[in-house]
């Protein structure tokens, strides 16, 4: 029979969430496990590529103020691991006016400098971009190196004691103790069991199938959570790197904001220029995508580089397929039911919130609520 391996905390999931919260877990002197059931970097769920937007536009206070911290957070995982991981360039927000005031207005209230141009002034500053109505930037933002920055995670949580166990699937869970006892599986199909007071399912767009049925018999419930498939592209450019801001368009025409919401993008160096509509995948089953972009998405995407980015090569278009797990109010889930603490709803958004999303879900694991926003509905 094999031996019940016990620890303090199990965390399955080694993307950018699950990566931080064993760092910010390990830090306290815990012994902690990380399951994966993939390979390490893998590129199936949400945290993989090179680049992802570092900027500090929101309209609501508190995740202003988030932003503050997850800057301090990335510098001090950048002075911990030796890497560089958040490039400042500068971000824009651009397009509808009332979305463009209550961005500035948020910036205000929270002390952060910015500036507002007028088209014909961005244009000159920025020519591989083009604008229509009023701008707003600001130079605490910029790109985050995305797959250096996980690497930094695990390499810390490893070094604070974390133990990294990729190619290992969880089988079973079962939380009519306490404790929760897990069974795990091996890529070679070594099974063993686990036990522990606390379980993080750091596994964004998996989430619904792994917990939903589980909190609905405590009393909690899980809202519901979008997963699509997104497909974003490189374009080409013969501009020099630093002509490229982190920048997202609000539409202030209609027949364009009918169609999307908002469009961002941000230079990948070496690979391009970034630009993805937001939200506007097609529903998938994480474990059943196919990774091919739909024609309809690509003419969009290609109308919309066209006439708003014409410092790319259109014609160079280049796919990329990632998952997002979006919420109806797009805010994340961060919340605890019995030993389990479950994390979802980042994608679009959450990124660029890192450590400091470990450092939160680590107090939730450990006793202390997420904020508000954060928390599960209640029966």
């Amino acid at each position: 029979m094999t031996a019940v391996e016990t620890v303090d905390h199990v965390v399955v999931g080694a993307g950018l969430v699950g990566a931080a919260t064993a760092r910010a877990l390990a830090a306290t002197g815990a012994r902690v496990v990380v399951i994966e059931r993939f390979g390490r970097g893998h590129h199936l769920g949400s945290s993989h590529g090179a680049s992802r937007i570092f900027r500090r536009g929101y309209t609501a206070d508190d995740y202003v103020a988030l932003t503050g911290r997850a800057y301090d957070d990335w510098r001090a995982l950048e002075a911990e691991t030796g890497r560089v991981l958040l490039e400042t360039t500068g971000a824009v927000d651009h397009g509808d006016p009332a979305t463009i005031d209550a961005i500035q207005a948020a910036f205000v209230r929270a002390g952060i400098d910015h500036e507002r141009l007028t088209p014909d002034e961005a244009q000159r500053r920025w020519p591989g971009l083009r604008f229509d109505t009023t701008v707003l930037t600001h130079g605490q933002a910029g790109r985050l190196r995305s797959a250096d920055a996980i690497e930094g995670l695990l390499d810390s949580a490893s070094a604070h004691g974390a133990e990294l166990r990729f190619d290992t699937r969880l089988v079973d869970l079962d939380v009519s103790g306490p404790p929760a006892r897990l069974e795990i599986e091996s890529r070679g199909g070594a099974r063993r069991p686990l036990e522990t007071p606390s379980v993080v399912l750091a596994v964004g767009s998996w989430a619904p199938a792994l917990v939903g049925s589980l909190f609905a018999a405590a009393g909690a419930s899980l809202p519901p959570v979008r997963v699509t498939q997104e497909q974003p592209a490189h374009f080409a450019t013969s501009l020099p790197d630093e002509a490229w801001p982190s920048f997202v368009h609000y539409p202030s025409d209609p027949r364009l904001s009918a169609v999307v919401s908002s469009v961002y993008g941000l230079l990948t160096p070496g690979e391009g220029v970034k630009v993805g509509t937001h939200g506007t995948g097609v529903e998938v089953d994480p474990d059943r995508r196919d990774f091919e972009p739909t024609a309809d998405g690509l003419a969009v995407l290609r109308d919309y580089v066209s006439t708003w980015v014409p410092g790319v090569d259109v014609d160079t278009l280049d796919p990329i397929s990632c998952l997002y797990d979006t919420t109806p109010t797009e805010d994340f889930v961060l919340d605890r039911v019995g030993p389990v603490t479950v994390a979802t709803g980042f994608a679009g958004h959450g990124f660029k919130f890192g450590p400091t999303l470990g450092a939160l879900l680590a107090d939730v694991a450990t006793g202390t609520p997420a904020p508000e926003r954060f928390r599960l509905a209640r029966a």
